[in-house]
């Protein structure tokens, strides 16, 4: 396909077992300064689910879905938990893998969501001798095959209410809060971040017919002086409540997979909040292994190269404690 000779995988891991989860939230928040206390709330949400996160087998499905579609050999490495990504790059070399498309688990722009991956493939390919060219594929926040995906599990989630609730419900959107600062810098100009997330709820609306929806933030970690971008899942919840909502569709359209943050802070925290509410909640599937996302993958890798981004954007955000525990989790 293309000038490329193999396909790399790049997502954030996961724990797979309870003696797991400290290590890997260690590794995630190094070097931010994130207390103590924070770290041993974020592993609760993991041992709540025997310490076992879905992104790595999701991860495995994903490229098993994807080895009927690319005809090119296909590589997994993570950010924070096996198979670390420095360990794929090594087996890469090893292998005889001279240029390679790099497909990050992030459809938009910013730090930790698009900047990071390319720094933990520039400090992988730094660590290996003989390593080889990796391009990263571009976002895709606005592609017809991650739309249709989402479009499809949203219609889903509609079919599981009543047809009169199915009408009436609100479709709120929601997507990783950062801080305010990171979303400041997404991009070459800023504020990529929110727009490229505008347009992907936009465009899946407009696939249902609706005009009306909002886009919701979730997953908040740092620390409470640093503002991050609002409002918060559970707190729109009961304002829609006063306004009288009785039907909501969550839509988790800044997940590819539904890992950690999408089943705890959706599945347990948000439909908890919804129902103290009274409120009828349902929440669609995230991309995941649709057929449609899958070909999106391929036809992103059959494009031409992207154009290379720019050194100043989305930098690392100034604060150490600004990104939390389990922001991108799995």
């Amino acid at each position: 396909m293309g000038s490329y000779d193999a396909l790399l995988v790049v997502s954030f891991g996961g724990p797979e077992k309870p003696e797991d989860v400290m290590p890997f939230l260690e590794n995630v928040v190094r070097g931010r300064g994130v207390p103590r206390e924070r770290l041993l709330e974020v592993e609760a949400h993991y041992q709540r689910f025997g310490g076992y996160s879905p992104i790595n087998d999701q991860c495995r499905a994903l490229i098993e879905a994807l080895r009927a579609e690319v005809d090119l050999p296909i590589y997994w490495g993570n950010r924070n938990w096996h198979p670390f990504l420095e360990d794929t790059v090594r087996q890469m070399a090893a292998d005889g893998v001279r240029r390679a498309a790099a497909f990050a688990t992030s459809a938009y722009a910013g730090y930790s969501s698009c900047r990071q991956y390319r720094d933990d493939i520039a400090r992988a390919r730094s660590a290996v001798e003989g390593a080889p060219e990796i391009v990263k594929l571009r976002h895709f926040h606005d592609h017809p095959g991650f739309i249709a995906a989402m479009a499809d599990h949203t219609r889903e989630a509609l079919s599981r209410l009543p047809a009169e609730d199915a009408e009436r419900a609100r479709l709120v959107f929601t997507a990783h809060s950062i801080p305010l600062s990171m979303a400041a810098t997404a991009g070459p100009e800023g504020g990529l971040y929110e727009a490229q997330l505008r347009t992907a709820c936009e465009l899946v609306a407009g696939e249902l017919g609706r005009e009306a929806f909002d886009l919701v933030w979730q997953s908040r970690s740092g620390p409470p002086h640093v503002p991050w971008l609002e409002p918060d899942v559970c707190d729109h919840l009961a304002e829609l409540a006063k306004e009288g909502v009785e039907s909501v569709v969550l839509v988790p359209i800044g997940f590819l997979s539904d890992h950690m943050e999408v089943i705890y802070d959706l599945d347990v925290e948000a439909a908890a909040a919804a129902e103290e509410l009274g409120m009828r909640m349902v929440r669609a599937s995230t991309a995941g292994t649709h057929p449609r996302f899958v070909r999106m993958i391929r036809e992103l890798v059959e494009e031409p190269e992207p154009a290379a981004c720019p050194a100043t954007c989305c930098p690392a955000p100034r604060r150490p404690a600004a990104a939390g525990a389990d922001q991108r989790s799995g």
